[in-house]
């Protein structure tokens, strides 16, 4: 009974953070992007020229344009994906519509390109983070990224090389050129949604003196160590090899307790995408 209460508010936590991404994603369009002839890449992309040259609401677009590449990532990725995106894109063309007769906020094109890329990169994102999306170029991408001739990033950027020489020869070289910055800031602020401002970084440390090291990190930072058995390459002897996760924040800290006690240890640290587990943010895996 508790672990279906449990999977009950995860299903709804997730279902409203979907939500908060779809209606941020779409006040980023609709109030700053759009009134100026900005454009986004992908079917968003593709669906503001449509909406310029025909005067169909841009939420039908997104909507319909989206549907045939949902249908295909159901067949080829699977279910929980597909219909996490499906609200998201229902939502997003929904809200896209509410907002469409609300002038846009401001008319300088320098602010609406920034501006409206970090909210719509942050309401992007948020819907990236939560296991779903807004695009269905997208979808395609990880398909065809399944030949490992491209990465999905390569093959969503020649998708959206089309879209902008679309959008220059459609809205003017100036307008697409601002659609490219415009693109580029939202693609910043989806990343740091996604990697967090504490981005997390993982530590290995070699050390003739793990222990205290080890001691020193867990009262000074709060921070679990675990403990891997290692063999020198060269000398045959056995090593005690250090492992955790710490914040980009407490990089400095942590080489100054390292060199404190130990100046000779080798040190790598490595970046991390997500972490999951633990007792806590405040502890590794140990």
């Amino acid at each position: 009974m508790k672990k279906e209460s449990h999977h009950i508010i995860s299903t709804l936590y997730k279902y409203a953070f979907l939500l908060a991404g779809s209606v941020i994603a779409a006040v980023g369009l609709e109030l700053f992007l759009v009134p100026n002839n900005i454009i986004d890449g992908g079917v968003v992309g593709i669906s503001i020229i449509a909406n310029y040259l025909t005067g169909i609401p841009l939420g039908l677009f997104t909507f319909v344009l989206n549907i045939p590449f949902l249908f295909i990532g159901y067949k080829q990725i699977g279910k929980t994906f597909v219909i996490s995106s499906f609200f998201s894109i229902t939502m997003f063309s929904i809200f896209v519509s509410i907002f469409q007769p609300i002038p846009g906020l401001t008319s300088d094109i320098l602010l609406a390109t920034v501006f409206g890329g970090i909210i719509l990169g942050v309401g992007v994102g948020m819907i990236l983070r939560t296991g779903g999306s807004l695009d269905g170029t997208e979808i395609v991408a990880i398909i065809l990224n399944r030949s490992n001739l491209l990465s999905v990033g390569q093959i969503v950027m020649i998708i959206n090389i089309f879209i902008y020489s679309a959008a220059a020869l459609v809205l003017g070289w100036e307008r697409a050129l601002y659609s490219m910055l415009a693109y580029f800031v939202a693609h910043k602020a989806i990343d740091t949604v996604i990697q967090g401002f504490d981005e997390a970084k993982a530590v290995m440390i070699i050390s003739d003196h793990g222990e205290e090291i080890a001691d020193a990190v867990t009262a000074r930072l709060g921070r679990g160590i675990t403990f891997l058995e290692g063999r020198g390459g060269f000398s045959g002897n056995q090593k005690v090899v250090l492992y955790s996760v710490v914040t980009r924040l407490e990089i400095s800290k942590l080489r100054s307790i390292i060199q404190s006690i130990d100046e000779k240890a080798f040190v790598t640290i490595n970046d991390v995408s997500d972490v999951m587990g633990g007792e806590s943010n405040k502890r590794s895996i140990h």
